[in-house]
């Protein structure tokens, strides 16, 4: 059973809907996905309804938590079976309304130095109830402020940037607790990526169910490394595209960062 563990829709930073992610994947012979948006399950619903029609095809419900240690970005991945429990609709209910807070704020703060963006404008163009800075980077695209999403942000968005806002967010003890205790199944996402290999340690010491070695930003060496890691710690290992519908040397990355669910018993326990 070939599952790609890690993709985003529209809900949160990427380019297809739910549907469209369903139908892309099935169509490069997956068996499965699960749709990890950052922060919100706002995918999930459509992604299992549509899927539920489609022969020998499976959803795992997923969420990206974005959390903060020692001035570092961490993300943990949560997959759960049972995505509506009132504990974790309360804390996403929160991230959302940090999010639009935040939104807000990065806008407020560009138009006072004459870099004009309407807010309302671009809510009614996102799929969220919030903006957030990747909508915004592609509205600086729109009014010729820059030509790309990174350049929007190395020049506005990232911090000491004139437009820089703090994230709100959760511990990495306190979101892997949240996932546990709703029956889920907590993975540290894209591990390579973190400037500080500690964190990966810290993440162990606080209960994380898994590494997610198999990644686009991860190298033969990183792959096997986190491998290790996993085995020697008897953590879950899993891996995904990360794809947020960019075209990535002439194709999406969807479907082709994988792992067999058939070798993950807790994980394929999450197929709802």
């Amino acid at each position: 059973m070939r599952f790609d563990l890690h993709i985003h829709s529209y809900y949160s930073d990427g380019r297809y809907s739910p549907e469209e992610i369903i139908d892309i994947a099935y169509s490069r012979n997956l068996s499965g996905i699960s749709i990890t948006d950052h922060d919100t399950i706002a995918s999930i619903d459509r992604a299992v309804n549509y899927g539920k029609d489609i022969n020998e095809f499976y959803i795992i419900p997923g969420i990206e938590f974005s959390c903060m240690y020692n001035k570092s970005d961490v993300h943990i991945l949560g997959y759960i079976k049972n995505y509506k429990h009132p504990k974790l609709i309360k804390k996403i209910k929160y991230l959302s309304e940090s999010r639009k807070r935040r939104g807000m704020k990065i806008i407020s703060k560009l138009n006072r130095q004459g870099i004009m963006i309407d807010y309302k404008d671009l809510l009614k163009n996102s799929n969220q109830k919030f903006v957030g800075r990747v909508p915004i980077a592609k509205a600086l695209i729109q009014n010729n402020y820059v030509s790309t999403i990174e350049e929007g942000f190395d020049k506005y968005l990232i911090k000491g940037k004139m437009g820089y806002v703090e994230k709100e967010s959760f511990s990495i003890s306190e979101t892997i607790r949240l996932i546990k205790s709703v029956g889920g199944i907590s993975i540290l996402a894209h591990p390579g990526q973190l400037n500080n290999m500690n964190i990966v340690e810290y993440c162990i010491q606080c209960g994380i169910d898994g590494l997610e070695s198999i990644h686009p930003s991860h190298n033969e060496e990183e792959v096997k490394k986190f491998r290790k890691i996993a085995l020697r710690n008897n953590l879950i290992e899993t891996g995904g595209s990360d794809c947020h519908g960019d075209i990535v040397k002439g194709d999406l990355l969807l479907g082709k960062y994988y792992i067999d669910l058939n070798k993950m018993p807790k994980l394929k326990e999450m197929i709802i």
